[in-house]
């Protein structure tokens, strides 16, 4: 019995604990269940926040068209194709987007209601390009161009000609003005509508010398017009008619319609553009800089063109016909002039040439030059070699691995010949040579006395300014090459060429 009662009562303790226990000890289960529940309401309570900010801030990607006070709707063209792209991004982002709306009026709302305001900027110490989108209306005869008031609220005016600072150059560029339309009035009514952007530049300054013709205008005109893939209407002032024959064929690869003569257009037009572009970006003489162009292009696309202009042959130098034919010569084209910076002892320089295995040609462009005839003379040759001068330009249509040999005169013109022509080589993918013009190679050594500073200190008439530079060395002076030193630069243009390294006859 004490067992029993015993047991009783230690049985009757442990009940007492495991209920006290009870109390202290909740179910593990109970936390979760509360944390969980807490994590729910605080994102149920996040999205009421967001759905309330959306409907108050975020109205609807896609909603309806609303009209924007004194903006007229524009036509949508291949301009706006980036934009595109921009709004398939978005659709892919939205869900919820109607399926019936296309592409193309997104972009019409985008245009209207996102025009870009009026920019006008330094592009290089060259170039100042002025763009802007929306409804911009451009009268040509008064060199004027002007937007609604929510692309620009002041008055710009600049010359659409890559020589700013030059002022010789300059000096007969008509300049544009660019301006809100007048707050006294409504706008200039169109007299024409065009659906792609209008690109206005000027063939003024220095063109008429080929050097000043491509690096001036054509390879800016490229930079700023390839992008367009010919969707682009030129709107040319201070225009000259044979040049823009000379230079047709490049004309019609940038542009698929015809050019608008900004100086003869009728008084009365209103021509009305959804997007313009005045002046062109230059980049470095007779160069482009892929990292400044809208999808990288560079001057390989630029030559990939000329080739297609002028119906060029040959991408790369290499042999023509049978490449094992020990008859097939590497060509060498001579670039003679008449004036100044004439070779003196041009028919030396070809007998060697010859003897060197080359088949050489002469040849001399000028402004009477049928242009598409010559592009092929060069695109031709293997070597060509002149002295410093435009016809040296013509380097644009040599094919790939081809070398080019620039004649330096003498007279301290290294950093001349060096930005002209050596820099733009490498990237046309042309090897560059030189052969620098001695006192006794020179015609000033007939001229001046040998202890003259002519002759012994350039720097001293270098030190004078470009125009001094010019009269002595580049107007006054021709040249004759020792024909044994040219002859070792003839032979080290053979041993760049894959079918050099013939014996000498």
């Amino acid at each position: 019995m004490k067992f029993n009662t015993k047991v009783w009562e230690l049985e009757g303790r442990r009940e007492e604990g495991r209920r006290m226990k009870s109390v202290r000890s909740p179910p593990r289960l109970e936390p979760r269940r509360t944390g969980n529940a807490l994590i729910i309401a605080v994102m149920l309570l996040s999205l009421c926040i967001l759905s309330f900010i959306k409907a108050r801030y975020c109205p609807a990607p896609y909603a309806k068209l609303q009209p924007v006070a004194g903006v007229e709707p524009v036509e949508v063209s291949n301009f706006v194709s980036a934009k595109s792209e921009e709004a398939a991004l978005a659709e892919d982002e939205d869900e919820e987007v109607n399926a019936s709306i296309t592409t193309q009026k997104i972009v019409v709302e985008k245009t209207v209601i996102s025009s870009s305001k009026l920019i006008c900027s330094e592009t290089s110490n060259r170039s100042n390009v002025c763009t802007a989108e929306g409804d911009i209306r451009l009268q040509g005869s008064s060199q004027t161009i002007t937007f609604h008031p929510s692309l620009t609220d002041r008055e710009w005016k600049t010359k659409p000609y890559c020589r700013k600072n030059d002022a010789p150059a300059m000096q007969h560029i008509k300049q544009w003005t660019l301006k809100p339309f007048p707050g006294d009035g409504p706008p200039p009514q169109c007299t024409v509508n065009y659906s792609v952007p209008a690109l206005v530049f000027s063939i003024g300054g220095f063109t008429g010398n080929l050097f000043h013709d491509f690096t001036d205008v054509i390879v800016p005109l490229f930079i700023s017009s390839y992008q367009f893939h010919g969707e682009v209407q030129f709107v040319i002032p201070d225009i000259k008619s044979w040049w823009v024959t000379k230079f047709s064929l490049i004309l019609k690869q940038l542009s698929n319609y015809d050019i608008i003569d900004a100086d003869n257009d009728d008084p009365d037009a209103v021509r009305c553009f959804p997007r313009v572009i005045v002046g062109l970006s230059y980049h470095k003489e007779l160069g482009v800089d892929p990292a400044k162009t809208p999808t990288g292009y560079s001057v390989l696309e630029f030559k990939e063109m000329l080739r297609k202009a002028y119906g060029l042959e040959r991408a790369r130098a290499a042999p023509r016909g049978d490449q094992w034919d020990i008859r097939q010569k590497p060509r060498l084209l001579i670039i003679t002039r008449k004036k100044t910076r004439v070779f003196l002892n041009e028919r030396g320089m070809t007998d060697m040439a010859t003897s060197v295995g080359f088949d050489v040609r002469v040849a001399e462009p000028d402004s009477s030059t049928d242009l598409a005839k010559f592009a092929r003379l060069v695109n031709s040759a293997d070597v060509m070699i002149g002295v410093h001068g435009a016809g040296l330009t013509n380097m644009v249509f040599l094919p790939a691995g081809a070398v080019l040999i620039q004649v330096v005169p003498m007279g301290g013109l290294g950093w001349l010949a060096r930005e002209t022509f050596k820099d733009p080589s490498p990237d046309m993918q042309i090897k560059y040579l030189d052969y620098h013009i001695q006192a006794d190679e020179s015609s000033l050594s007939d001229q001046y006395p040998k202890d003259h500073p002519v002759l012994k200190n350039p720097s001293s008439i270098n030190n004078k300014g470009w125009y001094e530079t010019s009269r002595v060395y580049l107007e006054n002076q021709n040249v004759r090459p020792h024909l044994s030193r040219l002859r070792n630069t003839l032979r080290e243009a053979l041993k760049h060429l894959p079918h050099g390294g013939r014996k000498e006859e």
